[in-house]
């Protein structure tokens, strides 16, 4: 049953990849490495969308689909907009902010952050 459930989100991932940005996916090699529904808050008067998180195996893959959503103002799936986002742990997004002007100034001074 798990199975079919995270096959039917990497079916979603991947309607949203193949109408949205086609060239992207014909050349990029996206592989899923694990895909799941978030528990949403029940109301009675109306349905909330549930977010679905889906983890790529190369992250590479993942900036470039990031990258296309940035310049693409509107995503949709089935007519409907939808957000693609990064999701970062507090301590993931915290080092980003402590190396970033690290990684700034390396590249002012045309050193590559390898």
């Amino acid at each position: 049953m798990e199975e079919e459930k995270s096959e039917s989100l990497e079916n979603i991932f991947g309607g949203i990849i193949e109408v949205n940005f086609p060239s992207l996916a014909r050349y990029l090699d996206i592989q899923i490495e694990e895909a799941q529904r978030t528990s949403g808050k029940f109301t009675a008067k109306k349905s909330s969308p549930r977010h679905i998180v889906i983890k790529l195996s190369k992250v590479k893959v993942k900036e470039r689909i990031l990258r296309a959503v940035r310049q693409k103002n509107q995503v949709t799936y089935k007519e409907k907009p939808v957000r693609l986002t990064a999701d970062f742990s507090a301590e993931t997004l915290q080092a980003r902010r402590d190396w970033g002007p690290i990684f700034s100034l390396l590249k002012q001074n045309n050193y590559q952050a390898r």
